[in-house]
């Protein structure tokens, strides 16, 4: 459908050469010849545009645009006046209007002014939809639970969502401590501002610095330009540090200074900047046992434990089960265009009594297999545990693998620190999957145990 536009002047020449150019290009065009005759046309059906001429007799421009505002009558308006200067451009822009064109004017002058604002009121429709779905999917209340764990958690967060403190997220991995950072921003006064993840542990140390903090042009070979930092983007809103236990020592002193006096210096940079930010950090890591190994600074972690919130894992919270698993049977039955589906009495006791060491993620995982290996409308114990298994080792499947990640300098390869971070990440995989047991973990990776203690010593794990 052509937008919609009404052209306000009290020349009827100028009306027509308008009208016949705008109409030319697509646009729907009614014409109005002053203020009076506009809000009228106003009144009965809406305009998507309003080009309005600042000098006419009985109600000028400037009235109009005032009664546009007070009205709340929706349309991007641009004034136009062959006696326009400084004073009156701005004074049209405070009461609301998109932009001011100087009479006389070239065609192509106003076709690149309605372009413009067409394009602005397309960002401004994106953004209302995007911020409503980001409202509606992180309310507290969607948060799908049905005991006391987790509404200990949801009642936390509401005390606290709208304070400054730096609040620290706790839980296995999987259990959803993204979710409740989510929760704290998008429930609060910040949620018009950014939120901004960051996983420390996804990004090597060499770069973290830069990626937090920033850096200048040439502060290091590969910084090109000047560049703002996460905590910058972040200005306003939320900063969530994931995985905060793998920050580096030095770097955690950098960071601790921030959150103390709340001004940053991008890498190779002098200049000071103060960025105002509420910091949620997240781990599944004891960083209390981390202080006392000299692994975490003890400054930091208090800094960050101001507001202390543990999402507990799911098998103490097996009440949330039926309602979890239910809500994504529905959800990948409708993603993947299947018909509804439910779990049978037998499979939902399979379900309630499993340990689910990879908490929500696990479940979410093993019911998308579900939908897609299981064949009818009912899922039984016995198909449940045939997808579980072809999701795991066995019947003749492939071991799962795990993709080692080693930054490695083209300017200066050095194999030694390249075998010590292959090392450190196959040490600390085996630690997670043993539930920290080091006997077990050397087992696993077939070192002695004294081995792998000077190894997990030496690596800081």
């Amino acid at each position: 459908m052509a937008d919609r536009i009404l052209v306000v002047d009290d020349e009827e020449s100028m009306r027509d050469v308008l009208g016949r150019i705008l109409a030319a290009e697509g646009y729907s065009v009614a014409r109005a010849g002053n203020g009076r005759e506009a809000l009228a046309s106003l009144g009965g059906e809406p305009f998507d545009f309003i080009l309005c001429d600042i000098r006419m007799p009985g109600m000028g421009g400037l009235e109009l645009l005032k009664e546009i505002g007070s009205r709340k009558i929706p349309g991007t308006v641009i004034m136009m006046s062959a006696f326009g200067t400084v004073e009156t451009a701005v004074e049209a822009m405070k009461l609301g209007a998109y932009d001011y064109i100087s009479k006389p004017f070239m065609s192509d002058e106003i076709l690149l002014t309605l372009r413009k604002a067409q394009e602005r009121e397309t960002l401004r429709k994106e953004n209302e939809y995007l911020r409503g779905a980001v409202k509606k999917a992180f309310r507290p209340e969607d948060l799908l639970y049905a005991g006391t764990p987790m509404a200990e958690v949801v009642r936390t967060v509401e005390q606290v969502k709208d304070y400054d403190s730096t609040v620290l997220v706790t839980g296995e991995s999987g259990t959803g401590k993204e979710l409740v950072a989510r929760m704290l921003h998008y429930g609060s006064r910040r949620k018009e501002h950014p939120f901004v993840a960051v996983n420390c542990g996804a990004i090597p140390e060499t770069l973290l610095e830069s990626e937090l903090f920033g850096h200048r042009k040439g502060a290091f070979t590969e910084a090109g330009s000047d560049r703002a930092g996460l905590i910058e983007e972040a200005g306003g809103g939320t900063l969530l540090l994931d995985e905060i236990g793998e920050i580096p020592l030095a770097l955690q002193a950098k960071l601790l200074r921030f959150l103390q006096e709340g001004e940053l210096r991008r890498l190779g940079d002098t200049e000071v900047r103060r960025v105002k930010v509420r910091v949620v950090a997240a781990t599944a890591r004891d960083l209390e046992g981390e202080v006392r190994a000299g692994g975490f600074r003890e400054e930091l972690f208090y800094r960050l434990n101001v507001i202390r919130i543990h999402v507990p894992p799911l098998r103490e919270r097996r009440e949330d089960i039926p309602l979890l698993a239910r809500h994504f049977l529905h959800g990948f039955c409708r993603k993947f265009g299947k018909p509804e589906m439910r779990f049978l009495s037998s499979a939902m006791e399979i379900l309630m009594t499993h340990d689910w060491k990879g908490n929500v993620r696990e479940l979410e995982n093993l019911v998308q297999r579900c939908v897609l290996l299981c064949g009818g409308t009912e899922i039984s114990g016995e198909e449940l545990l045939s997808a579980w298994k072809r999701g795991s080792a066995g019947e003749g499947k492939e071991t799962p693998r795990m993709i080692l990640r080693v930054p490695v300098s083209l300017e200066r390869p050095d194999l030694k620190a390249a075998v010590r971070e292959m090392e450190r990440q196959m040490i600390r995989m085996a630690l997670e999957r043993t539930g920290g047991s080091r006997p077990k973990a050397a087992e696993l990776l077939g070192i002695s145990h004294p081995a792998l203690l000077y190894k997990a010593k030496e690596y800081g794990l």
